[in-house]
């Protein structure tokens, strides 16, 4: 039953990762390679907010929030107003620039000995203790960003995030601003990304620059390319699958280091075909990155 819940938590954790992401890349066109950057920042702030300042959990998550949305903007501001890979490679090269301030910065984040010891969450007196407890808590907070997304991508706005990915020029000529448009999605999807890390970090109680490299910013972006990629319901599979796939190699008896070989063999495989025979993936409208 706990393995169960511990796996249940993870799927909460990714759904909230790559609806966020789709909704930047999904429904508005943007692909993002810098994700796990925003993952990694939510994580980062409640941490240090939780051992060196001692504040509750309430207080932390939304200051994650805050910090990964201002990064949002300083880096989507500048970068949104160029297209297609050269936007790619901003957001590659704010990856790395993340993970490599993570992993030097020593004095403020221990590098590679990463942030051990981060403090059970407290929400409104109650302390989150037990795995169920936490259960609940990761659904409350998926709940809510899915709502958000919802409410974004059925809304007016919505449809003008879904004209910019369709024809961003003719986005332009019948008068909306683009620019401001794409910046606003930008940040908004790196403010909710920043919720799952945030869960992360309290979660595994450890955080370390390791668990938000590139490739996890590869694993979001297979997510939402699996699940469908302008697809509500599509990161939300995307997860499922994807999250559960290597658990069930456990029932295998594989040892760890074959297991994780034959893990990324699965993840590989997956995107070839699925790009190959169903670009739109399980539930998308769209091909992704068209």
């Amino acid at each position: 039953m706990e393995y169960l819940i511990h796996i249940l938590i993870l799927i909460g954790i990714y759904i909230i990762l790559s609806s966020s992401l789709n909704l930047i890349a999904g429904y508005t066109g943007l692909i993002s390679i810098a994700h796990a950057s925003f993952y990694a920042i939510g994580a980062y702030v409640v941490a240090l907010m939780a051992l060196k300042l001692d504040t509750p959990f309430i207080l932390n998550v939304p200051c994650a929030i805050l910090l990964a949305a201002s990064l949002g903007f300083i880096i989507g501001a500048p970068s949104l107003r160029i297209r297609d890979d050269y936007f790619v490679i901003v957001t590659f090269g704010f990856q790395i620039l993340t993970f490599t301030v993570l992993k030097n910065w020593n004095s403020l984040t221990r590098g590679a000995l990463g942030l051990p010891g981060i403090p059970q969450p407290v929400v409104f007196g109650l302390k989150i203790s037990s795995l169920i407890s936490f259960l609940i808590l990761t659904i409350f907070l998926c709940i809510i960003t899915l709502l958000i997304i919802y409410r974004v991508t059925h809304s007016p706005y919505g449809r003008i995030l879904k004209a910019i990915r369709e024809d961003e020029v003719f986005a332009q000529a019948i008068g909306k601003d683009v620019s401001s448009h794409k910046i606003i999605v930008f940040i908004l999807g790196a403010g909710l990304a920043s919720i799952a890390g945030s869960l992360h970090a309290y979660y595994i109680s450890f955080i370390d620059p390791s668990s938000f490299t590139v490739m996890e910013s590869i694993f979001i972006i297979s997510i939402v390319i699996i699940g469908g990629a302008g697809s509500f319901w599509g990161a939300i599979i995307g997860s499922i699958i994807l999250v559960m796939l290597p658990e069930m190699l456990r029932f295998i008896g594989l040892p760890a280091s074959i297991a994780a070989n034959i893990r990324q063999i699965l993840y590989g495989g997956m995107l070839v075909v699925f790009m190959i025979w169903r670009p739109q993936g399980f539930m998308g409208k769209y091909t992704f990155g068209d």
